[in-house]
């Protein structure tokens, strides 16, 4: 898979499972400067025109070992300097092990590899919450879940037991 046809699978699983909820995907559209003055171009741009909200989504694919392990900092620290909800999406068995862990530990990166039938699952749930943090639709974060609700608060019953006279520590009334 080419890193063109990976940012294509991104944007048909948002389509196909986000779009009911008015959101419209565009495919590389121009986006102000980059860190170092150059013409942003984002892989994929989310717009819910309802709401004026939007996420932007970088996009790296790598099934061998190659040079996107160098463009990574990059990649995050542009994307962090956009000042408007990012996410760096990726996938692909080429990535470095060092890599990975700064992936894994990015608070805007988000592994994800949509099945073919682009139905949400395991391999799309850290997307799938950027999504719901970009656009603030909570349900996607607690969906199957249930909530938290008080044990029952049923009165303690206390037994009393009388004690015999003179017991100790009944006490005599002195």
């Amino acid at each position: 898979m080419t890193g063109n046809e990976y940012a294509d699978l991104i944007a048909a699983y948002l389509v196909k499972n986000f779009s009911a909820r008015g959101v419209t995907v565009y495919r590389e559209i121009s986006l102000g400067k980059t860190i170092i003055g150059k013409n942003r171009h984002v892989d994929i741009f989310v717009l819910h025109a309802a709401s004026d909200r939007a996420l932007a989504i970088e996009c790296k694919y790598q099934d061998s070992v190659g040079t996107v392990d160098e463009k990574i900092p990059y990649a995050i620290q542009d994307m962090l300097a956009m000042g408007m909800p990012v996410c760096l999406a990726y996938a692909g068995s080429g990535f470095s092990d060092g890599i990975l862990h700064m992936l894994a530990g990015c608070p805007i990166a988000a592994a994800c590899l949509p099945p073919v039938s682009l139905e949400p699952c395991r391999d799309t749930r850290e997307l799938d919450v950027a999504v719901a943090m970009a656009f603030k639709w909570w349900d996607l974060a607690v969906q199957n879940k249930k909530p938290f609700v008080l044990p029952s608060l049923a009165p303690v019953h206390s037994h009393v037991v009388a004690l015999p006279p003179g017991t100790p520590g009944q006490g005599n009334g002195k």
